[in-house]
């Protein structure tokens, strides 16, 4: 149960929305979930995790590979794909349990009867530069079938074109597709190898090959007889200059594609799916969240996992997650702080493994950061709020156009958004916490984390009146605002920073001394501890309002009008007007894009009362629109961590099924932004795990404090802490936590009740509530 998802008609509406929907990806590569026949027009794309590329002088995004699994199937000269031919039935269906796309369709046929093609396709996890797909065809009456296969070189860019000098040719029985990447000569080839098991069904005419360009094409023809069923299979293999990089011996790229398709032809297709349904199995058995009690919350909670495990950079710590996984271009590719705060956490309580490359990329893109500071006349690190490979920023002044005149609209993303910096360093503290892995701040991240708190102590106004620091003219979350100052939720970040800078220095002169002398040096010049502490002390956090407890966002947020969220939609001229910028509709207002303070409310739990949650969960719902999927998530945590979980049920769903019903924002202003939401994946992880089932980890003690919503009898899953594994299962009346009999360490548990219980490896432990439900 909970483990497929599908449609059995075929509706060329939902073509963008399906190619979402049913991606499929590896870490290395991403490919959309389109049809077979599909191509440029339709979407159709193989993403290449890492690899970006600028035309002329336009966005640099991601680079799309030629589709490798290319194949359109004719029937006594009727083109038998659903652009073309009305489908007499069609069903597509995504099994994310093994990472399976399926296809059937049947289409009528000319002369009389009806041929059935059936596919399915795979991005090997065993073999990631691999891809392999199965194809059947069966008719109901005699037919002359041709099927046209292999590499389309046409591929789907948005600021193109990308490969250059493209050419295609055979090679050992494969065709090949061979390009450079225009702005770096980086070499990118595409191998293609179709294997028919026809020989006992019937004569299969000599192929026929087109080259052209980038594009690889094989024609076969045959004389389908009725009731016999024709199989073929393909394996396509993709690679670029950034694999073979200096190791001569690892061979070029196009050597390397050959190779690898005839070796995956002499494996055979069963035995190469057989490798990555076992590997799907063991990521599963980390990652697998068990909701009893609510089939549709399992179903969409089961398909996010998914969605996050498609883009995890197993392979490179050169490599994060982009906004929108590996679904295409949108966002040029670019990481954002959608990593670190949404995306991390479940990777720290899954594959911790992940979790430091995902780090190691922000220690990798350290230059990058400090020369956006430089840029901007500031020592330190100040990071790309759009970050690709080498960590400089991507975003641009003029990010989006006023659907109205046109015009390019000034933005300030890229230059006040320093909180950044902040959400980067929170993220090296959280695997340093999880994981007890205090060596990559050897490894860089102590330089990472100085830098930053550098670049704060430099971005800091103090403020000789009021005898403190200040963080003026900054955007928070809320991008409706800009250039706001003393926005809550950069300052606590900012304040993390600093404390976290001064326990690294500790941490580093008694774990790694020589490590320690030797950076400090390079920090002699300062500011350094000294600096960092005094403006520790002194630097202004917006606090609760002793009378409504209320955090105000930013200052004079509270005098802004206070529209209601219905009345201001009413005032919508174009649908996708920006409502932010300097003539936004919410500019003026109360009217926040996405959660904020209440953001800062979660992320800093421990130190606000529940009534201070609350009131401040109370006071900015209805003052939310909602226009970043990174939003309803977080309503849902606050929702269950003050007791009061069905408040936020409404938003955990919209979350968890954000790319399952294709229901997000489109455009910002007249920019396309779809694809996949892998932070809003992320937060309805969070939802599930660290709001409902109510788990918090300090880095020595795990605290339990389940808010399960109605109708959710029981949460099971697998979690990793400081390198050990349990299995939690958390009820309404009891948890269970089991403890791995190879763990190498205990860990402490607090139940509802306030009880501490020591859990050693092997053992298995149980903790009883005082009542079955917080907030009751």
């Amino acid at each position: 149960m909970g483990w497929t998802v599908s449609e059995h008609s075929f509706e060329p509406g939902r073509i963008t929305a399906n190619g979402n929907k049913y991606m499929a990806g590896n870490g290395y590569l991403g490919f959309r979930g389109v049809l077979e026949e599909f191509g440029k027009e339709q979407l159709a794309a193989v993403t290449l995790a890492g690899v970006y590329d600028r035309s002329g002088s336009q966005w640099r995004e991601p680079v799309n590979a030629p589709n490798g699994l290319y194949t359109v199937v004719s029937a006594n000269g009727c083109k038998l794909s659903v652009l073309e031919t009305e489908p007499l039935a069609h069903t597509q269906s995504l099994d994310f349990r093994s990472a399976i796309n399926r296809r059937e369709t049947m289409f009528g046929i000319p002369g009389g009867g009806r041929v059935t093609l059936t596919a399915e396709r795979f991005a090997s996890m065993d073999q990631h530069h691999l891809l392999a797909a199965s194809w059947t065809l069966h008719c109901t009456a005699d037919c002359r079938i041709e099927i046209t296969t292999g590499i389309d070189g046409a591929v789907w860019d948005i600021n193109g074109p990308h490969l250059l000098e493209q050419q295609s040719r055979s090679a050992g029985g494969a065709l090949l597709s061979t390009a450079v990447t225009g702005e770096l000569g980086l070499p990118v080839a595409v191998a293609e190898l179709t294997v028919f098991g026809l020989a006992e069904q019937g004569e299969l005419a000599d192929a026929v090959i087109v080259l052209d360009r980038g594009t690889a094409l094989r024609h076969f023809s045959i004389d389908a007889k009725v009731g016999e069923t024709y199989t073929w299979w393909k394996y396509a293999a993709v690679y670029t200059g950034l694999d073979t990089q200096g190791d001569p011996a690892k061979g070029s790229p196009d050597e390397r594609a050959v190779q690898t398709v005839q070796a995956a032809a002499a494996t055979g297709y069963a035995s190469l799916l057989e490798a990555h349904r076992l590997k799907w199995e063991e990521r599963w058995s980390r990652s697998d969240c068990v909701i009893e009690g609510d089939e549709e919350a399992q179903l969409a909670l089961r398909y996010s996992i998914y969605q996050l495990l498609i883009i995890a950079p197993v392979q490179s710590e050169r490599v994060s997650i982009p906004a929108r996984g590996l679904s295409g271009q949108v966002y040029k590719g670019a990481v954002f702080w959608d990593t670190e705060m949404f995306m991390l956490p479940f990777f720290l309580h899954s594959d911790p493994g992940i979790a430091r490359n995902l780090m190691m990329y922000r220690i990798q893109t350290l230059d990058g950061a400090r020369q956006k500071a430089a840029e901007y006349g500031y020592l330190g690190a100040f990071y790309a709020w759009e970050s690709q490979d080498s960590g400089d920023d991507a975003c641009t002044l003029f990010n989006v156009n006023d659907v109205f005149t046109g015009r390019p609209m000034r933005t300030y993303f890229r230059d006040k958004q320093i909180h950044i910096s902040a959400d980067v360093v929170h993220g090296l503290w959280q695997y340093i916490l999880f994981t007890g892995d205090d060596s990559i701040l050897a490894d860089g991240g102590a330089e990472v984390i100085w830098e930053c708190a550098r670049f704060f102590y430099y971005y800091a106004y103090y403020n000789p009146v009021k005898q403190r620091y200040e963080l003026l003219d900054v955007t928070g979350p809320d991008e409706y605002h800009e250039r706001v100052n003393n926005n809550a939720f950069t300052s606590a970040l900012v304040q993390e920073t600093l404390k976290i800078a001064l326990q690294t220095a500790e941490r580093l002169q008694d774990k790694y001394p020589a490590a320690y002398t030797v950076l400090a040096e390079s920090f002699a010049d300062g500011p350094f501890l000294d600096e960092f502490t005094a403006m520790l002390a002194q630097l202004y956090v917006p606090q609760p309002d002793p009378e409504t407890l209320v955090i105000e966002q930013f200052d004079r947020y509270l005098k802004l009008e206070d529209v209601p969220l219905t009345e201001l939609k009413q005032r919508v001229i174009h649908p996708n007007e920006y409502w932010g910028g300097g003539n936004g509709l919410a500019t003026t207002t109360r009217i926040l894009k996405q959660a904020d303070v209440v953001l800062m409310l979660h992320l800093f739990r421990d130190r606000y009362s529940r009534e201070v949650k609350q009131a401040n969960w109370e006071f900015y719902e209805p003052r939310t629109e909602h226009g970043s999927s990174l939003s309803s998530c977080i309503y849902a945590l606050a929702a269950a961590d003050i007791g009061l979980p069905d408040w936020g049920y409404p938003y955990f769903m919209r979350t968890a099924t954000i790319d399952l019903t294709g229901e997000s924002k489109q455009y910002v202003g007249d920019l396309y932004i779809g694809g996949t939401h892998p932070a809003a994946n992320g937060g309805a992880w969070m939802a599930a795990v660290l709001g409902y089932a109510g788990l918090s980890f300090d880095g020595e003690t795990a605290r339990l404090q389940p808010a399960l919503p109605q109708g959710w009898s029981a949460v099971e899953l697998p979690v990793v802490l400081r390198g050990s594994s349990f299995r939690l299962r958390i009820g309404r009346e009891e948890i269970t936590v089991t403890a791995a009999a190879g763990n190498s360490e205990a860990v402490s548990f607090v139940g509802f009740g306030g009880e501490t219980v020591l859990c050693p490896p092997g053992a298995i432990l149980e903790l009883a509530f005082q009542s079955n439900q917080r907030g009751a």
